[in-house]
């Protein structure tokens, strides 16, 4: 027996001292909910769990990201579905003017607020926001600069770069004229105006004074006036220009040389003849009011070298064309009436907006949306004050409507693309936060189990060192 080291009370007291440690961190692990609340506790579980942690963080704020894509969107879309609504109206109003029942005043009163509404159109443009960010004006739109063209649209597919085509003119283009042949008599007193320049004839007067008025009137209005004899007829002419109107389309390999021809490409002259007195007119023996001369024979070549392709698809609709690259990559653009000679379109900058959709690096998407102005829909061009004027603003308003239902639907796939990026999201943050839950989070009913064996072992051990530090007293005994 030993008095100095009482073993049995060492060794019973190291045990309640590794209890009692259990004992502490199961509670720390029952009051706090987490299996891991040191490094020390499962350093592997704890370095998987901060990554997912992190995850669900960024997939949380991901998801709040793609909604206020959502809501940017939305915005969009409304006040497109209003400038839609802006271009029905003006095409009822066009529709409305191209009747001949319409006096000049009429149609002036329609014009004044067709030109109402399109500068509402710029308006919305300017205007349309969010969080101060101007949504229509281009500013996530692609940059494109260049002269002689009027862009349409680009691509999505969007590549930086000169992109180079030569338009070149044709041959003489097609003419139209207003006839007139003059019957014998007396002339009747009256005006005739042509193209906006008024002749005024008096009665009575020699028919070779009407003749030089005629002419110089139609050389003031910029119009070919051809005059024979008395017997013969008077031919307005229009003057002819370069044009196209044919639809072509035709693919070409690199080192091709591109060259078509299409009818009516640009913007015909026209004669509008009027006249003050039936009489007159009847005299006269004018034949119609208004004719417009078309162009013809445009010839485009396509420069391969440049940053287009090795193989382009070209396509043309009147003064419209469009290039396609083997890529994908799409140019949409309206080639100014007339103009001719090298073309160099420069994609300097790609304006879209970015959104972060995802917990990662270069987890993004893209939205473009073009710009809506009355110069991107060319209702600057509109002008209902003649009848001509009013058929041909149905057909840019017909172009106007596609121009925004594109647009529309375009940022309605966003849309739908966004909301399922959301519900994707918000997928993986539960998935993840389920995971993450398995690895650090306390397991309650196992716990207890632990934390109440511990306690029970505590309360042992103690026990048994009180029993243990007694030991030494026996010793007394045998001193007896």
């Amino acid at each position: 027996m030993k008095v100095n080291h009482n073993m049995s009370a060492v060794v019973t007291n190291a045990q309640l001292l590794k209890t009692e440690g259990g004992l502490a961190a199961s509670m720390e692990r029952l009051s706090s909910g987490l299996k891991i609340n040191h490094a020390k506790d499962d350093p592997a579980g704890m370095a998987i769990s901060n990554k997912m942690q992190a995850q669900i963080d960024g997939l949380g704020k991901a998801s709040e990201n793609a909604s206020n894509g959502i809501s940017v969107l939305q915005i969009a879309d409304s006040a497109l579905g209003e400038v839609t609504s802006i271009l029905q109206r003006i095409r009822e109003l066009s529709v409305q003017a191209a009747t001949d029942t319409n006096q000049q005043e009429e149609r002036a009163a329609i014009q004044q607020e067709i030109n109402s509404l399109t500068e509402e159109v710029d308006r919305i443009s300017r205007d349309t926001e969010y969080n101060t960010q101007t949504l229509l004006d281009g500013s996530f739109d692609t940059r494109v600069y260049g002269e002689g063209f009027s862009r349409m649209a680009v691509t999505d597919a969007v590549r930086t770069g000169d992109y180079k085509f030569t338009i070149a003119a044709g041959a003489a283009a097609k003419q139209g004229s207003v006839s007139c042949t003059p019957s014998s008599g007396t002339v009747p007193a009256g005006s005739v105006i042509i193209n906006g320049v008024e002749v005024v004839i008096s009665e009575g007067e020699d028919i070779s004074s009407v003749y030089e008025k005629l002419r110089t009137g139609a050389e003031t209005a910029g119009v070919n006036l051809i005059v024979a004899d008395r017997t013969q007829p008077l031919d307005f002419e229009a003057n002819p220009t370069t044009g196209g109107y044919t639809q072509i389309e035709k693919t070409y390999e690199q080192g091709d040389t591109l060259a078509f021809i299409s009818d009516q490409f640009g913007e015909g002259s026209s004669v509008e003849i009027v006249c003050s007195n039936a009489d007159l007119q009847s005299f006269l023996g004018l034949d119609g009011g208004e004719v417009t001369t078309p162009g013809e024979n445009a010839d485009i070549t396509l420069d391969l070298t440049s940053s287009f392709g090795a193989q382009a698809t070209v396509s043309m609709d009147g003064n419209k064309v469009k290039i396609t690259d083997i890529s994908g990559f799409q140019m949409d653009f309206m080639v100014e009436p007339g103009k001719t000679g090298d073309f160099n379109i420069q994609v300097t900058d790609i304006g879209t907006m970015t959104l972060q959709i995802g917990a990662n690096e270069n987890q993004t998407m893209e939205v473009r949306i073009p710009e809506i102005s009355k110069k991107t829909l060319y209702l600057d061009e509109v002008d209902v004050t003649k009848a001509g004027g009013a058929s041909k603003a149905i057909h840019q308003l017909d172009q106007a409507i596609s121009i925004t239902s594109s647009a529309r639907s375009a940022i309605g796939a966003y849309q739908n693309r966004l909301e399922h990026a959301v519900d994707s999201l918000d997928s993986s943050q539960e998935d993840l936060t389920n995971a993450i839950s398995r690895i650090g989070d306390t397991d309650m009913a196992k716990e207890m189990s632990e934390y109440t064996k511990y306690t029970v072992l505590q309360q042992a051990g103690t026990s048994v060192l009180a029993q243990a530090n007694d030991i030494p007293q026996t010793v007394l005994q045998l001193l007896q």
